[in-house]
Formats: structure tokens, sequence, C-alpha cells
């Protein structure tokens, strides 16, 4: 059990996922770039096994958003043109479904970007 204070360090935000793109060299990683409504950020999950990118681009999730960035199998260019690790700056949330297919947390079109869970 955890108190109610703890759970409210949890910030729970609605994202829209507005590019989801496999990531080369990974069986189940996307990469996904979620629009926050007043930040940008690059999430990864490891839902390629059950979803295209089709499934997820232009809709809206609920999303971990206060949780320490974590480094990922990918690279980008910077500007220097060194090849840098990305980091996955949140975490999308989904219920087990039949198979243990994730089963995404997807929130109606109305609801803002950004908006926290309370």
């Amino acid at each position: 059990m955890i108190s109610i204070e703890d759970f409210a360090k949890v910030e729970i935000r609605v994202g829209q996922i507005l590019k989801a793109d496999g990531v080369v060299g990974s069986d189940k990683l996307f990469r996904e770039e979620v629009d926050f409504g007043d930040e940008k950020r690059v999430v990864f999950s490891g839902l390629k096994k059950w979803y295209v990118p089709e499934d997820l681009t232009g809709k809206k999730f609920l999303f971990v958003t206060n949780l320490e960035p974590r480094k990922m199998p990918s690279f980008i260019e910077n500007a220097e043109g060194e090849k840098v690790w990305e980091y996955s700056q949140a975490m999308i949330l989904a219920v087990d479904g039949p198979d243990r297919k994730p089963i995404l947390v997807e929130m109606p079109e109305v609801s803002p970007l950004g908006t926290k869970v309370r």
C-alpha cells in the first residue's frame, strides 16, 4: 500500500503521439514523438510486437511524465554531427489484455494536451 501523498507524486498527463517509428535493430521498441501541449518529448515503448505506427499516430494517450529519463538503444546526431544516446522522457500507460497484449489508455479527442490526472 502507498499513501495518497505517494500517489500524488506521480504525474500522469494527456499526450498526443505525433509520429511513431520502429527502432532499427529492435523487435520491441517504437520511438514516438509526443506533444504534451507545452512541450514535445521523445518516448520509447515496447509495443512493436502488437501495434503498427498507424495505430498510435495522431491519437491521445495517458503518459507518466515525471519519471527519470531512461537511456535507450537509439542514437541521434547532435549539432556537431556526433552520435549521442537518446532518452525516453515519459512512459505510456497500458493494461494487460488477452495474451498480454498491452491495451493503451486512450483519451477522447476533446481531452486537452498536457491535462493532468487528478
